[in-house]
């Protein structure tokens, strides 16, 4: 007999560990969280908050507490090139703000993860089901055909857990992921890094030249990156052991220089806090899977550091995932549907990891003076806007019904995006009212299935009837042009292509699962939840 049984054990206390807990005690799962670390980072490692994660922050509930620790939009949603912070030749480029707003009901955040870890942490131990433990380590891993049989230790001793299945979210060097023998695919790392936080006046030196990002050719290359746009900040810089190079040589003396030349104040007063070495990875696990153990975020995909990729895609894995445990652990779905994580999140993962290396290589060629800071800024800021990827990644899998439509065709799927409520993408933001309340589109998901119809299409009847056959409960949702229900937008039918007589059904995840131009049909409906959940 286990000393705890819960239905997720999830290896790993950072952001997606953090986040898989969230989602855990938001579909109604039990789950024991374990880290091995005493508390949440001590190091702002992970800066950017993506918009589509900003999406799920605002889901939670805590988005004005994580734009509260964080960094204003108007002063860090820029990038800077130079020779150094205060140098003639520095050029300073705004993300297009204006220009994304449309997509979404909220927008990319600065919020160094020390921070956001913190927001997150309180709101996974207060949530329902969950049990959080940090300084605790996981020493041993088994499964079944039922289940996972865990051993965790503590200064209170030695555990054993019974989970039905188990997340790790146990970072680039996965214990969990070495357990199970999956191994990695990619290019040798990149560079051995070493990140200097210190504490330093540079306000004064930067009044237009606020960013969250430097990158700066100076005598020792290097990015700078805003903490609290205050006092704090990070420079990222490397070494190379080909040529001797060694951590043991950034000395205190030597860092302080190395901050000193990216400012281009020789006499500046620094306060060093802390100097942390890392490896430059960029590499995809060969599988996310295997039996009841699902892997998620850096174990499962090592993003470089540039473009803030790596934390935002571990935290869309957890969504995805959390709820078809959810799913298939109440019976409503088959297990097979726990095939389509992979299935979904690998190509994603893979496309996201390529994606961080093109911005590492862009990186590079600037500091080996291959571009001019005129090139080198325009390619930096360009790269900034990333909407195409955070918001129009889509999915095919068994958990999406094709409606013959393509995906649209757009120049740049980095960059751009493209509103469509085709299955397999994000449904996307559109503004509502409900009475004197204004929402988005995406505040009707999270909550099961929901069907979106227009108002007397006969949708509505028909997902009654779908949940009397199947027992899968279907929240419908009609909405009217003129006020003739409670949910209002002129727009929404079309934006979302059902016509006039459509509907479209959405996943808890907020991916469209199926989409109908056609008259209402309990048939047609059902056979879309049944194949959606493999229930077939």
């Amino acid at each position: 007999m286990a000393d705890f049984e819960v239905d997720v054990l999830i290896v790993g206390g950072g952001p997606v560990g953090l986040a898989a807990s969230i989602e855990c005690s938001r579909n109604g799962l039990t789950s024991l969280l374990v880290e091995r670390h005493a508390g949440t980072s001590i190091f702002p490692k992970a800066r950017l908050v993506s918009t589509r994660t900003m999406e799920l922050v605002r889901a939670w509930g805590v988005a004005e507490e994580v734009e509260r620790v964080g960094l204003p939009r108007e002063d860090s949603l820029a990038v800077g090139v130079g020779s150094s912070l205060t140098a003639d030749d520095f050029h300073r480029e705004v993300a297009p703000v204006a220009q994304d707003a449309p997509h979404s009901p909220t927008y990319t955040y600065i919020c160094a993860q020390d921070k956001f870890e913190v927001v997150l942490r309180g709101l996974a131990e207060s949530s329902p089901g969950s049990d959080v433990r940090f300084s605790t380590t996981l020493t041993s891993l088994e499964q079944d055909e039922s289940g996972v049989d865990g051993v965790i230790e503590s200064a209170s001793g030695r555990a054993t857990v019974r989970a039905r299945y188990a997340i790790a979210a146990d970072g680039g060097r996965s214990t969990v992921r070495d357990r199970l023998g999956i191994g990695v695919e990619g290019p040798p790392p990149l560079g051995h890094m070493i990140s200097i936080m210190f504490d330093a006046d540079l306000v004064p030196l930067l009044t237009d030249r606020m960013c969250a990002l430097y990158f700066l050719r100076s005598a020792i290359p290097c990015a700078v990156e805003a903490v609290d746009n205050q006092r704090r900040w990070i420079i990222q810089t490397g070494y190379d052991p080909a040529e001797g190079g060694s951590e043991a040589d950034f000395t205190p003396e030597f860092c302080v220089r190395v901050v000193r030349e990216a400012v281009g104040v020789s006499d500046l007063d620094v306060e060093l806090v802390g100097v942390m070495p890392w490896l430059q990875q960029a590499v995809t696990a060969t599988r996310f899977r295997e039996g009841r153990v699902f892997l998620a975020g850096d174990s499962a995909h090592v993003s470089t550091p540039q473009g803030g990729f790596g934390m935002n895609c571990g935290i869309q894995d957890a969504h995805n995932l959390v709820w078809k445990l959810a799913a298939v652990l109440s019976g409503t779905a088959g297990e097979a549907l726990l095939d389509t994580y992979d299935a979904e999140r690998h190509p994603i993962g893979e496309r996201t990891v390529g994606e961080s290396l093109a911005n590492a290589f862009i990186t590079f060629q600037m500091m080996e003076g291959k571009l001019s800071m005129k090139e080198a800024i325009a390619q930096q800021a360009g790269r900034r806007s990333c909407e195409g990827l955070v918001l129009g990644f889509h999915y095919d899998s068994a958990a999406v019904v094709p409606d013959g439509t393509g995906a649209p065709a757009v120049e740049d799927p980095y960059r751009t995006y493209v509103a469509t409520a085709r299955p397999g993408h994000r449904a996307p933001h559109v503004p509502l009212t409900r009475g004197a309340e204004t929402l988005s589109t995406l505040d009707l998901f999270g909550a099961g299935l929901i069907l979106l119809t227009p108002a007397g299409s006969g949708w509505a009847q028909a997902a009654k009837e779908v949940g009397s056959r199947t027992g899968v409960a279907i929240t419908a949702v009609e909405v009217s042009s003129d006020g003739s229900t409670a949910v209002v937008s002129p727009e929404w039918a079309s934006v979302y292509g059902v016509g006039a007589v459509g509907a479209v059904l959405v996943r808890p995840d907020g991916h469209v699962a199926w989409r109908s131009t056609a008259a209402a049909s309990a048939d047609a409906l059902s056979a879309a939840v049944d194949a959606v959940l493999a229930r077939r």
